[in-house]
């Protein structure tokens, strides 16, 4: 297939290209010209009037369900979910049926997603049946392809044992992933405590409950001279205490969800269960920290945190829901859209180059005779999500019917490309 990408700013500072305007010429999943084409002998021309085109962006924690759960999601739903989101890589947390705490599991993911049009990265279970006890064959999983390690929705309360897996890793020069929440503090609560949790009768989750845990990972992270990643972080508050470690020279990155960036908990005043998250929507102000932290750097990426739910997860009472909803086709346009600003360089660097630093992932360059693995997007479209464009299996999104900014027209990768126009 010949295709030729005409007028994109190209956004790749690797590249000779960077920040031009140029024409792209892609034949059989390969760039072969750059500069100014002629549109003769191609079978496919794309167009639009901001159209950019970075390295391939990076999705650094989904759940593809898959093995267990193939109900809400499978590896191929959720890679066309991916691929629809400018998503060409994705890492996908373990907490499957069985848990991905083993080479057997890191080698089914593998081989099962090879023909995908995206390229699956296994994160592996740091403890045996990601339960918090035992630390799992982090060792063998890195050797079969594990990318870096985590128990996904679970976080790691034993201070002792997340030592152990923070050393451990150090040899292998890998990644640990937590989303810091305590669970000694309300464990029964639903929503972020407040004002609205108040006048809602829902229990309260405190904020504390996470900058507590953020406080101490990056204490254990420092004293094991490791390396962490914090996710779905949510509050000022843990922002100014990652950014306090960072200059003290714990390496240490960190990640929020694009639905923190749009949603506080006073959009909860209906109780739509398809925001019901974990961690929780906080308060405007955190969200309002949230906004400006990304925009100025403080965040390094943005995580989609993926988590597909059938309709009878979700249509029940709010205290019976599951938490969690799908997030990679909009995670862009959402991105976009909450943080006013945001120019197509420090969106390529939250959505590509910074995970793929952080996870060891190689970056594709912009350049002629490379192989595919670029994203194709352009910030000044205007449109609106439904439920009949919806590629995951699961549809669980506030986002159907919302207006937003910014749209992907395109995911190139060696094995397919996917376009949206």
């Amino acid at each position: 297939m010949k295709l030729l990408i005409k007028q994109a700013l190209v956004v790749d500072p690797s590249s000779s290209f960077n920040n031009k305007k140029v024409d792209l010429l892609i034949e059989n999943g390969i760039l072969t010209k750059i500069g100014k084409i002629d549109k003769s002998d191609v079978d496919k021309t794309v167009t639009s009037p901001g159209l950019c085109i970075s390295p391939g962006w990076v999705d650094s924690f989904s759940h593809f369900a898959d093995p267990g759960f193939e109900h809400k999601e499978t590896l191929d739903s959720g890679a066309a979910a991916a691929a629809r989101g400018g998503f060409t890589d994705v890492l996908i947390v373990p907490n499957t049926n069985p848990v991905l705490h083993n080479k057997a599991g890191v080698e089914y993911i593998l081989h099962k997603s090879q023909s995908l049009p995206i390229t699956i990265h296994p994160i592996g279970a740091i403890t045996w049946q990601a339960e918090g006890k035992e630390l799992a064959e982090m060792y063998d999983m890195f050797e079969n392809g594990a990318v870096a390690f985590s128990d996904g929705q679970h976080c790691i309360q034993s201070g002792g044992l997340l030592i152990k897996a923070l050393q451990y890793v150090k040899a292998i020069d890998a990644v640990i992933i937590q989303v810091p929440d305590d669970y000694s503090i309300n464990p029964s609560g639903l929503i972020n405590e407040g004002i609205t949790s108040t006048q809602l009768g829902l229990p309260g989750k405190p904020a504390i409950a996470e900058e507590l845990m953020v406080a101490r990972d990056l204490a254990l992270c420092g004293y094991a001279e490791s390396t962490l990643h914090l996710t779905g972080i949510s509050t000022a508050n843990s922002i100014q205490l990652i950014q306090h470690a960072k200059k003290e020279s714990v390496a240490v990155s960190c990640s929020v969800t694009p639905y923190h960036l749009f949603f506080s908990d006073e959009d909860l005043a209906n109780y739509n269960t398809n925001l019901k998250v974990n961690p929780p929507l906080r308060s405007k102000a955190d969200r309002d920290a949230l906004r400006i932290a990304v925009k100025e750097g403080q965040v390094d990426c943005i995580a989609s945190h993926h988590f597909p739910h059938e309709t009878d997860s979700k249509m029940v009472e709010f205290e019976h829901a599951q938490y969690g909803m799908v997030g990679l086709e909009t995670a862009y346009a959402v991105t976009n859209t909450a943080v006013q600003g945001l120019t197509p360089l420090r969106t390529v660097e939250i959505f590509s180059l910074s995970p793929r630093k952080i996870f060891g992932l190689k970056t594709p360059t912009i350049a002629i005779n490379q192989q595919c693995r670029f994203t194709l997007f352009d910030p000044t479209i205007e449109w609106t999500p439904t439920t009949e464009e919806l590629k995951s299996r699961s549809s669980n999104t506030p986002f159907i019917g919302k207006t937003l900014l910014g749209k992907v027209i395109g995911t190139l990768h060696s094995n397919a490309i996917s376009l949206f126009v």
